[in-house]
């Protein structure tokens, strides 16, 4: 997620992980991102709060006179913990308290063996969204009421999703701070995706694949990449023959077409 000091945000993890045991991590989640949103709100208080020339502990006072009594324990030490650290933005502080937001919603869903629901359920909402132009726009439209995304949202989804699905998704179309539908829907998988250590790979093929062959090609890319890998399945007619695989930046395509233009690449070259 963005470009966060790993120093910092190492600092802010440690406290984070010392406070949330005790928490109720799906309300934490939501205090988390109040308390980014806030950031975000009031520019004043976010410069003021990463300031880096004031001294820690007269931040982490001002934060206590103002979050005191409005958030739990774990998300105010959580949050003081923010201010203490030093970022090279102003506005890594926020991205900061989203992140870890996003963390104990995933731990919550963990807890519930819920896991890997979120994580296909995140994926299956992207690709619908992306299909759909009329939903996207009213979605992505800055102008729209937020009232009006929740309740569109939870019409939408509401309990044919996993609660960490639904909140998920909501912070991300409320709050874009300044990301795409798409790209805060995929920053937020590979979030979800990292409380186990996991890498995600998105699997294009014209047919659906067996449970077997899943099993299989994870099995395969977890020898490969040296990681647990959570597939992403997209059927898509237009593919020609096998599927294609990426993580990341790699890309593994053993399509008819792919194969073609790799036989173009060795002639051209």
């Amino acid at each position: 997620m963005r470009g966060l000091s790993r120093a910092s945000l190492a600092e802010v993890e440690e406290r984070f992980n010392a406070v949330a045991g005790s928490a109720d991590l799906g309300t934490l989640a939501d205090e988390l991102f109040s308390v980014a949103d806030l950031f975000d709100r009031e520019h004043g208080l976010r410069r003021s709060m990463s300031d880096a020339a004031r001294p820690a502990e007269q931040k982490a006072q001002i934060l206590r006179v103002l979050l005191e009594g409005k958030v739990s324990a774990a998300a105010l030490e959580t949050a003081v913990a923010a201010v203490s650290a030093r970022w090279a933005r102003s506005g890594d502080l926020a991205d900061s308290l989203e992140r870890l937001g996003v963390v104990a919603a995933a731990a919550e869903a963990e807890a519930q063996g819920r896991l890997d629901d979120v994580e296909d359920e995140l994926f299956r909402f992207g690709r619908i969204v992306a299909g759909n132009l009329d939903l996207h726009r009213m979605l992505a439209n800055p102008a729209a009421p937020a009232q009006g995304k929740r309740e569109l949202l939870g019409t939408l989804l509401g309990a044919k999703v996993a609660p960490t699905t639904l909140r998920l998704v909501t912070q991300i179309v409320v709050h874009p701070r300044g990301r795409s539908l798409d790209g805060g829907l995929e920053e937020f998988g590979s979030l979800v995706a990292s409380q186990r250590q996991r890498l995600v790979a998105v699997v294009r093929s014209a047919v659906a694949l067996s449970e077997e062959q899943k099993q299989r090609l994870a099995a395969w890319l977890r020898t490969s990449y040296g990681h647990d890998v959570h597939l992403n399945v997209e059927v898509d007619p237009r593919v020609l023959g096998g599927f294609s695989v990426r993580i990341g930046d790699d890309l593994i395509d053993t399509t008819i077409a792919g194969r073609i233009e790799e036989v173009r690449r060795r002639l051209a070259g």
